[in-house]
């Protein structure tokens, strides 16, 4: 492992003006993506979207990097070319997803544990051989009635230090997701809490299990209230606190913070992004990690037909565009009335 490699790779991965396009759905979920646009889930109809978002001109002005499904990263664009290769040939870095998702947590009712430690090494050695320059693990901790539990935000803390590690030795680029729900009742500062203490536990376990914070990628939620509490929170409080909070928990060191959206709207995801970057102060890049939030717009242009290719790559290269100039303070909700 050479720290010095993987702080390159993480550092282009979050350029200025650039963020991380989250294709690696797994195949259950795209499917229910597909069933919004009335399109069947097979392989060939998910290399076909795949590769229109990937072939997209222009893409390498705001995307670093690409976070792939396993089935994704070994299938081909049109012309016969990997999609690790044509990534890269755009201008960015390909990357894995390597966890095996979210599962019931024994003893803690309504809780997760992320799966896929076992084998992760020889899995990581394959990818790195398939053309992948960095991975990606998410955990899941759920806000509710007497949880999160203590057990719940530690195990999965370690888990997703273990993964880094693993990664780092075998020279990839850990991106650390721990995703605080923003499906529950909560009020803001109910998530702020549980943010800051899973942050807190995360580098916590990171430093134990000795992940260079130089060569990662941070990917946290928002501080953001709950979806069904009654009061929501305004664009710069959800910026003011989210920043609070990274403040008091994250290592200077570590090169870049790339958000997830959690299930904002494209359009406030990119609005919150942009008030976080107009506030700055903060050592680290500010950018994006979006799966939904960057690719809502062209699922529904492309409706599984050829013919709307071009469409769809437009809708997509405009959304990208948008999060650019949000990591720079610089978008603006006019610019969407004028690209509409």
């Amino acid at each position: 492992m050479s720290v010095q490699v993987l702080t390159t790779v993480a550092r282009s991965m979050v350029a200025p003006g650039k963020g991380i396009l989250a294709a690696d759905e797994s195949t259950g979920t795209i499917e229910r993506r597909f069933k919004s646009i009335e399109v069947e889930n097979t392989e060939e109809n998910r290399r076909a979207y795949r590769d229109l978002l990937f072939s997209a001109k222009g893409m390498d002005q705001y995307i670093g990097g690409v976070i792939l499904f396993d089935e994704t990263l070994r299938q081909k664009s049109a012309d016969g070319t990997p999609f690790p290769r044509l990534i890269e040939r755009q201008g960015a870095i390909p990357g894995i997803k390597v966890d095996a998702g979210a599962k019931d947590m024994a003893l803690c009712p309504g809780e997760t544990i992320t799966e896929g430690l076992d084998n992760l090494a020889r899995r990581c050695a394959e990818y790195v051989k398939l053309g992948a320059k960095f991975a990606k693990w998410r955990a899941v901790i759920t806000i509710g009635a007497n949880i999160p539990s203590a057990a719940c935000v530690g195990a999965n803390a370690h888990a997703l230090a273990r993964y880094a590690a693993i990664c780092q030795a075998a020279g990839l680029v850990p991106i650390v997701e721990p995703e605080v729900l923003m499906d529950g009742d909560n009020t803001i500062e109910r998530c702020e809490e549980v943010t800051e203490w899973t942050l807190r536990e995360t580098f916590a376990a990171l430093a134990s299990q000795r992940v260079a914070p130089e060569g990662m990628v941070l990917k946290p939620s928002m501080v953001i209230s709950g979806k069904k509490c009654p009061k929501q929170a305004p664009v710069q409080e959800v910026a003011e606190r989210t920043l609070a909070v990274l403040k008091r928990t994250v290592p200077a060191a570590v090169p870049g913070i790339a958000f997830l959206s959690g299930g904002q709207s494209e359009e406030v995801a990119t609005a919150h992004l942009d008030a976080m970057n107009r506030l700055g102060g903060v050592p680290w890049l500010l950018s994006f990690s979006y799966g939904r939030a960057l690719q809502q717009a062209a699922l529904k242009a492309w409706k599984g037909s050829p013919a709307n290719v071009a469409a769809a790559q437009a809708a997509f290269l405009h959304r990208a565009r948008m999060n650019g100039l949000a990591t720079a303070g610089k978008y603006s909700p006019d610019l969407e009335k004028r690209a509409a």
